[in-house]
């Protein structure tokens, strides 16, 4: 039975001569910046396989990932570099310096949020005392996902202790901002129609930021949480949508009444 590593080192090979003089035109024509959004959309379709539980699916697309890192690796070796053997070293290499329990005479931790909380605390004196310029927010991926880069952010603060103290303290928080977004549509008549928008986006934005850290707070992962909101509701609302049309109806011939009316139907019926 082949190893890992054997099986790894096959996969480079494959790519090395997949990017050769007598490889594939596609291939050797890729580029960093080329091969973005297939990196995003490999991993996109690695997070789908999670959330329905396909271990079969999920075995393929983190294949295609693997695919995908050994692909940017090399053509950064070609350019002179690091090889993907450079980039395995430094994951590995940060992997024992942030245990120390494990690897090192440092006491044992015996719970998830104590292991949480110590490599939160590591990573924010390894960006205070990092090159200079690196701050300890730079590090987050300007890229990410908006709620995903607002739970990193609160995540990174909350390590130096900039956090607050409850999860009911952030519930008053999100309260607080929609009070303030509230207030800004009650003076949607006032002033110039880019400037009431700028306001508006403003306390949306402050509140979608809060709702992130309170997700935080609760351990929910906000992106997933979103994911799955999101399926929930295109599962209820196909199902009304088919049921209206079924009957020969229309969707934009009902009222808000008669579609709300319809959706509490959905939802009784276990959909």
């Amino acid at each position: 039975m082949p190893t890992p590593g054997e099986r790894f080192d096959e996969l480079v090979r494959i790519m090395a001569t997949l990017r050769g003089p007598q490889g594939c035109p596609w291939d050797r024509e890729q580029t960093l910046a080329s091969l973005r959004p297939f990196l995003l959309e490999e991993t996109y379709e690695a997070l789908e396989a999670l959330d329905r539980g396909d271990l079969d699916s999920l075995r393929e697309e983190l294949g295609d990932l693997l695919f995908e890192i050994v692909f940017l690796a090399r053509i950064a070796e070609e350019g002179g570099y690091f090889s993907v053997a450079d980039a395995a070293a430094d994951v590995g290499a940060k992997l024992v310096r942030r245990h120390p329990h494990v690897f090192g005479d440092h006491a044992r931790l015996k719970t998830a949020d104590e292991v949480r909380g110590k490599w939160e605390e590591m990573k924010a004196a390894e960006g205070t005392a990092g090159p200079r310029g690196k701050t300890l927010l730079g590090g987050v991926p300007r890229t990410l996902p908006g709620l995903l880069r607002a739970y990193e952010y609160g995540s990174r603060a909350a390590a130096v202790g900039f956090d607050w103290i409850r999860a009911a303290d952030v519930i008053d928080k999100i309260e607080e901002e929609v009070r303030e977004l509230r207030d800004e549509l009650s003076k949607s008549a006032q002033g110039d129609e880019g400037d009431r928008a700028r306001r508006v986006e403003e306390e949306m934005g402050d509140l979608l930021f809060a709702i992130a850290n309170l997700s935080r707070k609760l351990g929910v992962e906000p992106e997933a949480a979103l994911r799955r909101a999101n399926d929930k509701f295109q599962a209820r609302f196909s199902v009304l949508e088919s049921r209206i049309v079924g009957r020969g109806e229309r969707l934009q011939d009902k009222t808000l009444e008669e579609l709300e009316n319809e959706w509490q139907l959905v939802k009784r019926d276990g959909h």
